[in-house]
């Protein structure tokens, strides 16, 4: 659920550009309920425009509060040519950064910290892409005229690459704000094609430019920004337990065999009318059915080999990241104790499995996305830290891995039985196909519902994040024995 929650609240501040204002504030709410707000500064200096945007919100995870920050800082030219950016985010108080400052041939110097550990590296910057001033700008010369198209190229500090934002200008319309106020704006549809997804939104800006709202689904839900006074947005939170609307509900418990052997769900959507998005595993196959999508899911074993040919891993998914430091002195000593006397990367790999599910002695939901290293120093967290520790110590043993997230079908969750429940786990390459390896249940089984893998990175798991509180479960079956000798 929080690597859902982060990728979606990531796009915010590409959705609101800052006007020539001082300071601007919006209540941020989620299906009517308030759950935070984002405040928006611009300033010039020396002819340096520098835009501020924080963002601050609150959700609740099955009773536990979760704490959501996020601010970026761009400095770019009055033309709109990019200088500098800093980006904060931090997730139930885990904290990361990433700070770039252009260099004279025009790339840029890049420090990124996550728990503590530093990297330095130098990027391209992409060919095109704007910051929150040449955003604004770009917009400002399309014009507001119904009809008018336009796209752009918006850096993400986060991931240090760009995304492409394509903007229809729609008719003027009244929209009430939450000062009583009726205003006439003009409305913005925008497409963002992320990596693996698009995700759609809607505005309403004055002749400035400004938003004055703004509305993007989440995980079924409307997240609504209306522009108010400082007052107004910080008023205090409603809080939503948007894990609880996550969850999947089973039409009928899956028994330990089914779990074994395999199991054929059947799938559509509860809401919306963008296609469900599974990915295609060695052990998950997704099918278009009339109403939706049929997944047919079963673990590897001598019994039931890998379902398909998959991608062979690339170097990056055997080296070390800001969020799998895989080459830290703790993470090194870690995996040689927990791999025992194994010798092959299947072996070593179950081995990691149970010395992480021993290791991480605190099991709770109170900890953030934590990365490999804090999650080494400060054994505790739930299904993500167990995730990235597991391969993170893959990697150190030079197996490529990657994270993968989902859903997981449990007995009892947050008072409801049989459901599938937002969920992380490690894949391992075995010599011709990715298998995986679950620290934080009792072990991979068919009960996984794979969306999308990654490198750990929670600003890169795009990929089915809209799937997430979408989807509904409408029938279970048993893998047949014939079908299983096949898959």
């Amino acid at each position: 659920m929080r690597l859902a929650v982060a990728v979606l609240f990531a796009l915010l501040p590409h959705l609101v550009l800052a006007a020539p204002a001082d300071d601007v504030w919006m209540s941020v709410l989620l299906d009517g309920r308030k759950i935070g707000n984002m405040q928006i500064t611009r300033q010039v200096r020396d002819g340096t425009v520098i835009t501020t945007q924080k963002m601050q919100v609150q959700l609740d995870r099955a009773g536990v509060r979760v704490d959501l920050s996020t601010g970026e800082s761009d400095a770019e030219t009055a033309a709109g040519e990019p200088l500098a950016f800093t980006s904060r985010s931090a997730i139930s108080g885990i904290a990361s950064t990433v700070q770039g400052t252009r260099r004279g041939d025009g790339r840029f110097d890049v420090v990124s910290e996550v728990g503590g550990a530093k990297s330095t590296r130098v990027i391209d910057w992409p060919k095109g892409a704007l910051l929150a001033e040449g955003l604004r700008l770009a917009e400002l010369r399309a014009g507001m005229a119904a009809g008018t198209r336009f796209s752009e190229l918006a850096f993400q500090p986060e991931t240090l690459d760009a995304i492409a934002v394509e903007s229809v200008v729609g008719p003027r319309e009244r929209v009430e704000l939450p000062d009583g106020s009726v205003a006439m704006l003009s409305r913005i549809d925008q497409t963002f094609h992320l990596s693996g997804m698009t995700t759609n939104s809607r505005s309403w800006v004055d002749a400035e430019g400004l938003a004055r709202k703004t509305t993007l689904p989440v995980m079924g839900l409307d997240l609504t920004m209306l522009a108010c006074s400082k007052a107004c947005a910080n008023a205090p939170n409603q809080g939503a337990d948007i894990l609880v609307h996550a969850l999947a509900q089973a039409p009928a418990a899956i028994s330990a065999r089914e779990l074994r052997d395999g199991i054929v769900l059947s799938i559509s959507a509860r809401s919306g009318n963008e296609p469900l998005q599974f990915a295609q595993t060695g052990e998950q196959i997704p099918r278009a059915i009339a109403d939706g999508t049929q997944l047919r899911i079963a673990p590897i074993s001598a019994a039931t080999p890998a379902n398909a040919t998959e991608a062979p891993p690339t170097p990056a998914d055997s080296q070390p990241n800001d969020w799998l430091q895989s080459d830290a002195p703790e993470i090194r000593k870690l995996a040689r104790e927990g791999v025992g006397d194994a010798k092959t990367p299947a072996a070593q790999m179950h081995n990691l499995q149970e010395f992480v599910r021993r290791y991480i002695r605190t099991k709770d939901l109170n900890v953030g996305y934590a990365s490999a290293l804090e999650v080494a120093k400060h054994p505790e967290g739930d299904c993500t830290e167990h995730a990235v520790l597991l391969a993170a110590l893959g990697r150190a043993l030079g197996i490529p891995t990657r994270v993968v997230d989902g859903l997981a079908y449990v007995d009892r969750y947050a008072g409801k039985d049989h459901v599938f429940v937002p969920h992380a786990w490690a894949q391992a390459w075995l010599g011709d196909h990715w298998q995986s390896f679950d620290a934080a249940l009792p072990g991979f089984d068919a009960g996984h519902i794979a969306l999308s893998a990654g490198d750990g990175d929670p600003w890169r798991f795009f990929a089915g994040m809209d799937t997430l509180g979408r989807m509904r479960v409408d029938k279970i079956e048993p893998l047949l024995p014939a079908a299983a000798e096949a898959h």
